[in-house]
């Protein structure tokens, strides 16, 4: 199910894979960012932490992810939340696409 972003203040997207993979912990964003419950979302293959109201803290986290290892547009992701109330923008991770091969 697409996750719901917020207009009001920047969402950071995860890939569930990334974040997996380079041993990122919850905890860590909680404390960096103040979250709450509702501000740390995971659904299918995308992490969403947001809305961010520090954007202090929000560069912290993304200079700390590149630093790790990650990159930027292929591991995660900040959507500004700079769009008009009325405008409702959801997200979700890419699923698995199947071919076909040949017809017999």
């Amino acid at each position: 199910m697409p996750l719901q972003l917020s207009h009001a203040a920047p969402t950071l997207l995860i890939r569930k894979r990334a974040f997996e993979q380079y041993a990122l912990a919850r905890a860590d964003f909680d404390t960096a960012l103040h979250l709450t419950d509702e501000e740390f979302r995971v659904e299918g293959d995308l992490i969403a932490v947001g809305p961010v109201f520090d954007a202090q803290g929000l560069a912290q986290v993304i200079a700390e992810l590149e630093g790790r290892g990650l990159v930027y547009f292929d591991d995660f992701f900040d959507l500004s939340g700079n769009w008009p109330e009325w405008l409702q923008i959801y997200a979700m991770a890419e699923r698995e696409r199947f071919t076909e091969g040949p017809a017999a």
